[in-house]
């Protein structure tokens, strides 16, 4: 392929590099590259290996841009806002770089389609943010024989590396042989993140695209590198493959594509797609019978309009509660509910609802109302941000 005048201008900078010059380009050019999420992790690579000239780029997400992702995914704009996030990552690429052929999938990776959306591109790069999809990505580029460019966030911590078995390096599974209890690990929207926290993590994942792409370098295969921004430390572990992996060993008794959200221990209400670690997209929740009760908004709508004897207990920081104001009831934040929760022992034979910003911190201080005695704790599933959206939702809106 011979460069336009164009071309050469627009890629001198690393056209320069002794380790790319036309040749990588070329290769840079060729690229077929899918990434699995267009989330925090996603959005720094979208604008980067667009910039860089990968070729073809592939985009799989289900969700929209709401307000909430406009702090850390920066390939979003406040005007994408109800936008696919497929459509806003297009406009955005096509700003930065016209000549990217940019292939939108504008749903959830399944079973079903995981081999024959994959199957197209040469590098998978996971920025997902749930098992079951990480577990689903990881069998499918084995069974593919296809790379898998890793990467995770959470709060001030992130971790990136390559599951490249083909190249004798480990898969996800033999990192991770089993998922962790559903709700044990919390999203972003419950533990929160620092905002740049994706954009180094995602960089990283970039340039491995980037040498897995080239061939140069020394990829991130058989390698863990974490990073804490707080500390501002990496620190690199030693990953191997292991001989009894059950999709890369040495015998493989995964030769097909499983049911991952069973093979997670997720079960959602009404059959509903999941979103984050263990929570389902809309009002519902999953089901834990080891867990308090978790209530949905619509079944705490239902108790208040019955005017059933609802003692609200608000574990949110003093500092959180005027984001979303809330009916009467006993504030005692969370930090400190393991030190004052006798003060509720008056209360220990009534129906209590606990309620947090998200529901993750309620759900853990139902529990440990429940590990006291307490008999009747509900857990407001979602939190208040739920509850507040669909009480906006369910109001008439006037007919103009």
């Amino acid at each position: 392929m011979k460069l336009t005048k164009e071309q050469y201008i627009r890629y001198s900078r690393q056209m320069i590099l002794p380790e790319l010059q036309g040749e990588g380009q070329e290769k840079i050019f060729q690229a077929k590259v899918l990434l699995v999420g267009l989330g925090g992790l996603g959005s720094p690579q979208a604008l980067y290996l667009a910039a860089a000239g990968v070729g073809t780029l592939g985009l799989l997400d289900g969700d929209r841009v709401d307000l909430t992702n406009l702090q850390r995914q920066v390939v979003h704009s406040t005007d994408d806002l109800g936008s696919p996030k497929v459509i806003s990552a297009q406009r955005r690429i096509h700003a930065i770089n016209p000549e990217v052929e940019v292939r939108t999938h504008d749903e959830r990776l399944t079973s079903q389609n995981a081999i024959g959306i994959l199957s197209e591109y040469d590098i998978i790069v996971d920025c997902t943010d749930n098992f079951p999809a990480r577990y689903l990505m990881n069998d499918a580029c084995v069974l593919l024989g296809k790379p898998l460019v890793h990467g995770a966030i959470y709060r001030f911590e992130g971790q990136a590396t390559v599951f490249y078995p083909a190249r004798e390096g480990p898969c996800y599974r033999c990192l991770f042989p089993v998922p962790p209890s559903p709700g044990m690990v919390p999203s972003c929207a419950e533990s929160g993140v620092l905002g740049v926290l994706p954009g180094v993590v995602g960089s990283i994942q970039a340039t491995e695209v980037t040498k897995l792409i080239l061939g140069a370098g020394r990829p991130l295969i058989g390698r863990l590198l974490f990073c804490d921004l707080l500390s501002t430390q990496f620190q690199e572990l030693t990953i191997r493959r292991d001989p009894n992996c059950p999709v890369c060993g040495e015998e493989p008794s995964i030769r097909e594509l499983i049911d991952y959200e069973e093979f997670c221990g997720l079960r959602a209400h009404e059959g509903e797609g999941l979103e984050g670690y263990g929570f389902q997209e809309g009002y519902g929740l999953i089901e834990r019978p080891d867990l308090p009760y978790g209530l949905r908004v619509m079944e705490l709508d239902q108790k208040m309009r019955a005017e059933e004897p609802l003692l609200f207990l608000d574990v949110r920081e003093e500092w959180e509660r005027s984001i979303y104001p809330f009916m009467d009831g006993i504030h005692i934040p969370y930090s400190k509910l393991h030190q004052e929760w006798e003060g509720l022992l008056p209360h220990k034979d009534r129906e209590i609802v606990v309620c947090c910003l998200f529901g993750w911190r309620s759900r853990e201080a139902a529990r440990l109302l429940t590990s006291k005695g307490f008999k009747d704790v509900l857990n407001l599933e979602g939190g208040l941000e739920e509850w507040t959206l669909y009480q906006e939702e369910s109001i008439p809106k006037k007919s103009t």
